[in-house]
């Protein structure tokens, strides 16, 4: 018998490995081990979900005739290794070989390696079948500098997969209508409601309080996540038929009833593979072509963007230059986390509503991440290590491959300029243009130095003045540059 190791992240039916006819030879195993819950701490509606999707793909399986077994967390026979749980279905079973598909995560990849050595049996490592590149295709993009520039990257892959385009030409004159993209949203348009799947997850939390498994975040008797490419793809078409017509013009606003605005909230099916970004931008290109009339494409694009673009193109960063950003602390900066991030509690409207709304939600969509709680954790100087492992823990989509490059790199410019060509700080200004958190705040967005200023004023003055020799001379901030030298004079 071979045994066909399947990881959390690694749920997609549609792998080569379920489309074989001899299901008889393969044992599919599944395993909840307690190390992988805990080696960050973890949002506790993240590890549910997790579990949730896990245990829903082993029942599928076993429903299309695949035999499988499942170590659940509180199992007596779970060792909480993935080699001594081997080990025992090797008691168990007459083992002839092991298979498993190429874990996402560096620290698996390598940990996986080290199977053959440790095993008399053959070892084989498939490719999950999940992203436009594989691992060889990433390697070879990633020899040729020009590929860092995500505008290349995505223009690239475009071309190669022949993704909005004619002749290798955009449709529509433009690769890119990310200047359409950065409206504030006032209620202009109506937001459908999120789409909530309420799986009932009682089970999981009586098997994680028994295995006194430690997390934060607001605790449910129900997974809003998806479970099953079934409820996947319901997303996905909700997504398209109510969202999307929307989606671009508002994807950077942010606002204080609304979480999710019109966003897709798909990034967690996508993240555990229970749906492929292929399908994904197929089925959202597809539906732009049959509704021209009523989507611009500056919603569609922006939207595949994120996908084809973006998504491909921190896994290309995270795999190319892992030891690189892993490490890296470019700004030297050297403080923890404030408490806002456990607590949600922040005079700051804008930095207590997004930390909030992660700590109840496990959720936050990329401008949130990226422009306000980034960006503040960037202007208080604390350590990228932190940010790395709460970001880690807090979203429920968040995996290393894709969280350690947005968070170390765009996010905290930590990697030195990898990711981003600056780095993505702003003061109160931006947050009033993009959202209304502002509305009511104790602070006040206008002054700098009073007592009442809003903080985001003053610290963003202040990293330009620490950074300047590091900055200065950067094309994209000369004029805060000039700015800042205006103010020094009047001084």
């Amino acid at each position: 018998m071979t045994l066909r190791l399947i990881l959390g992240d690694q749920l997609n039916t549609k792998h080569s490995w379920f489309q074989e006819e001899d299901t008889l030879c393969y044992l599919y195993v599944l395993m909840e081990i307690k190390s992988e819950t805990e080696y960050v701490l973890q949002h506790h509606q993240k590890v549910v979900a997790f579990f949730a999707a896990m245990r829903n793909f082993a029942e599928e399986l076993r429903s299309k005739g695949f035999q499988v077994y499942y170590f659940k967390i509180n199992d007596a026979v779970n060792h909480h290794s993935f080699e001594k749980n081997i080990q025992f279905l090797r008691s168990q079973f007459q083992v002839e070989a092991l298979h498993y598909q190429l874990p996402d995560e560096y620290r698996l990849y390598q940990d996986f390696k080290s199977f053959k050595g440790l095993f008399p049996f053959e070892v084989k490592a498939f490719e999950s079948e999940h992203f436009y590149c594989s691992l060889k295709e990433i390697a070879d993009l990633g020899a040729e500098k020009k590929f860092y520039l995500l505008e290349n990257f995505y223009r690239h892959l475009r071309k190669k997969f022949h993704v909005l385009v004619v002749n290798d030409k955009p449709i529509g004159g433009k690769w890119n209508f990310d200047s359409e993209n950065r409206n504030k949203w006032k209620n202009q348009v109506t937001i459908p409601s999120a789409l909530l799947f309420k799986n009932e997850v009682t089970d999981i939390l009586d098997d994680l309080k028994e295995k006194e498994i430690t997390t934060f975040g607001k605790q449910l008797t129900v997974s809003n996540y998806p479970k099953s490419r079934k409820q996947a793809l319901e997303q996905l078409n909700y997504f398209l038929k109510f969202l999307l017509p929307h989606f671009g013009t508002y994807q950077d606003a942010m606002h204080t009833e609304e979480a999710l605005l019109f966003h897709s909230n798909l990034s967690f099916a996508l993240n555990v593979k229970m749906i492929s970004p292929k399908e994904v931008v197929q089925e959202t290109e597809n539906y732009f072509y049959q509704h021209q009339d009523t989507i611009a494409l500056a919603q569609v694009e922006g939207f595949i963007r994120q996908i084809l673009g973006w998504r491909e193109y921190v896994r290309l960063v995270y795999w190319n230059k892992f030891e690189e950003v892993k490490t890296s602390n470019f700004l030297e900066n050297k403080y923890p986390l404030t408490e806002v991030f456990w607590t949600g509690k922040s005079k700051m409207k804008c930095v207590a509503t997004c930390a909030q709304n992660s700590l109840d939600n496990s959720y936050a969509h990329h401008i949130q991440r990226l422009m306000v709680l980034g960006n503040y954790a960037l202007l208080m100087e604390t350590h990228p290590n932190e940010v790395d492992a709460w970001y880690l823990g807090v979203y429920v989509d968040a995996i290393e491959w894709v969280q350690l490059p947005n968070t170390r790199g765009m996010s905290q410019f930590a990697d030195g300029g990898i990711v981003a060509t600056k780095p993505y700080i702003s003061s109160g200004n931006y947050i009033d243009k993009m959202t209304n958190y502002c509305s009511n705040c104790s602070y006040d967005k206008k002054t700098k130095i009073e007592e009442n200023s809003c903080p985001l004023n003053s610290l963003y003055w202040h990293f330009l003045d620490r950074n300047r020799n590091r900055f200065e001379n950067n094309q994209r901030m000369k004029m805060m540059y000039a700015l800042l030298n205006k103010m020094d004079k009047m001084n």
